[in-house]
């Protein structure tokens, strides 16, 4: 297994993953910016700059299933509290291969700077940049680690149509050849989850992901 949080993603996206052996491993956080847990299939990536030593202790103390520790609310309370982040959601994490070509569908890019999903997608993502179509929008970022992201949107009257999909798919065209895309689905958005593994994208664990508060990016 990898060494450093890319590492390891870098080597799940293709489809190697660390050992079932029911440990957690701690590794450094890739950037002031990205703290948080991600639970593989019996094994768990805890990136944080906290001492090892406090995440184990904290763990261990937990009474609950240790495959499921690092998903815990006291853990991930624990973590928050110390850190002094905040969280919305523990993820359904997925990823797939790019796609050579142009996208399939019609695609408008975004350039004004301050399009408010731009601008909050810039809060966890470098290089943002959006493109639209008719009824959605889709956002690609260098997110965790460097990894690549993607979140789409769609206009309530613009479901049940196979649009998700569409822009989930015509993110992968989007990206440079060779390179792995992500991405993230809150675990209850089944409608969300269902096109993007109708779109190619794989499950590959659960993920947490702790944000600076706002008002203190600058500072850190």
């Amino acid at each position: 297994m990898g060494q450093t949080l890319a590492e390891i993603l870098d080597e799940a996206a293709r489809g190697r993953f660390p050992e079932t052996d029911g440990r957690t491993t701690v590794v450094a956080a890739p950037s002031a910016r990205d703290t948080g847990a991600i639970a593989f299939t019996a094994h768990s990536v805890v990136f944080t700059d906290e001492d090892p030593e406090w995440v184990h202790t904290t763990l261990a103390a937990l009474e609950c299933d240790a495959l499921a520790a690092t998903m815990h609310p006291g853990f991930l309370t624990a973590l928050l509290e110390r850190t002094g982040r905040v969280t919305d959601t523990i993820d359904l994490l997925t990823v797939a291969s790019s796609l050579p070509g142009a996208p399939g569908l019609e695609l408008r890019e975004v350039t004004d700077p301050v399009h408010p999903r731009v601008t909050s997608a810039r809060r966890r993502r470098d290089g943002v940049r959006m493109w639209e179509a008719d009824g959605g929008v889709l956002v690609l970022g260098r997110g965790v680690a460097g990894r690549w992201e993607v979140a789409v949107e769609l206009d309530e009257d613009a479901r049940h149509r196979g649009l998700g999909r569409a822009l989930a798919t015509a993110a992968r065209h989007l990206v440079p050849p060779g390179e792995p895309l992500w991405s993230q689905q809150a675990a209850g958005n089944a409608r969300s989850i269902r096109a993007f593994q109708a779109a190619g994208f794989r499950p590959v664990g659960s993920e947490v992901l702790l944000s600076l508060i706002r008002g203190r990016e600058r500072s850190s």
